[in-house]
C-alpha cells in the first residue's frame, strides 16, 4: 500500500509569540521549530505502523523552503521511507493544498494522512481542500483506523460518544488523539535518514488568494479579584457590570 502523510513544521510550544513591525508575519527569530504535533504523533506514526503491517510505502511531504529539511528528516528517521519537499513559502492553506493536490496527482496514493490541524494556526483547512481538488471522501478529527483489503473502519469521537464509519480507499484523513502513540527515532531510525530518498519538486503556478493583513495578540489577562464571602452584594455588582462572557 501507499500511504501519504502531509507534514507541516511549526513553532515549538514553548516559543514566544511576536510579530514582525507592521504584524504582518510571524517573528521566527530564536525560534525553535518541530514538526507540527498531530502530524508526527499520530498521522506519520499510524501510516508506519499500517506499512510495517500491511506492507507498502510511506511517503512524508512538506510544502516549504530548504529550512524545513531538518524537520522532514526527523520523518523519516521516526519511519518514513521517503520524503518530498514542494519548494516553496506558502502563505495560505489554500495554496498549500494546491501544491499537494497537484504531486498526489497520478501517484496512486491509497491513503493521505493529515494531523487534524497545526498548533500555531489551528485552521485544519488543507485536508479538506486537498480532498476537494482530488475528489476523494474526506474524514476529519479520526481517533482510530483500521484496514480490511479496500475498506478502512474509522472511529471519531463525537458529542455524546463515538461515530464509526466505513469508506473504500482511496481517502484523505486527518489524524487526532488516540490514532497511535508518540515514537521516538532511535539511533538506527537517525542514520538511516541520511541516506534516504529526499525529492524536492518545483511548485505549480497559483494564486495565492488570502492575504494576512494583520497579526494582533490578545489583550493581557487582568488581576483576579477577590470578594469576601459574606459580601455577596459587591459580588453581583461585579458580576453585573465587569464580568464579561467569553
Amino acid at each position: 500500500m501507499k500511504f501519504l502523510v502531509c507534514i507541516s513544521q511549526t513553532p515549538d510550544t514553548t516559543a514566544k509569540v511576536s510579530f514582525n513591525a507592521d504584524s504582518t508575519e510571524y517573528n521566527s527569530a530564536g525560534v525553535q521549530f518541530i514538526m507540527n504535533p498531530y502530524d508526527e504523533w499520530y498521522a506519520l506514526v499510524r501510516a508506519c505502523e499500517l506499512r510495517e503491517a500491511l506492507g507498502g510505502t510511506v511517503v512524508a511531504l512538506n510544502v516549504g523552503p530548504a529550512a524545513n529539511e531538518t524537520t522532514i528528516r526527523k520523518a523519516l528517521a521516526i519511519g518514513a521511507d521517503e520524503a518530498v519537499r514542494i519548494d516553496a513559502d506558502p502563505k495560505s492553506a489554500a495554496y498549500t493544498a494546491k501544491q499537494i493536490a497537484e504531486y498526489a496527482k497520478g501517484q496512486n496514493f491509497d491513503l493521505i494522512f493529515f494531523g487534524k490541524e497545526t498548533i500555531d494556526y489551528n485552521g485544519a483547512e488543507v485536508g479538506a481542500m486537498l480532498a476537494e481538488h482530488l475528489d476523494l471522501p474526506y474524514i476529519a478529527f479520526a481517533s482510530k483506523l483500521d484496514l480490511n483489503g479496500n475498506t478502512a473502519t474509522v472511529e471519531r469521537d463525537i458529542e455524546g460518544g463515538v461515530e464509526v464509519l466505513e469508506v473504500d480507499l482511496p481517502f484523505v484523513l486527518s489524524a487526532a488523539k488516540g490514532m497511535a502513540e508518540q515514537r521516538i527515532p532511535n539511533m538506527r531510525g537517525i542514520m538511516s535518514a541520511r541516506t534516504k530518498p529526499l525529492q524536492v519538486v518545483a511548485p505549480v503556478a497559483a494564486d495565492e488568494t488570502v492575504k494576512t493583513v494583520r497579526f494582533t495578540l490578545p489583550p493581557a489577562k487582568a488581576g483576579v479579584k477577590l470578594v469576601d464571602p459574606e459580601n455577596m452584594d459587591e459580588l453581583v455588582r461585579l458580576l453585573h457590570e465587569e464580568a464579561k462572557v467569553l
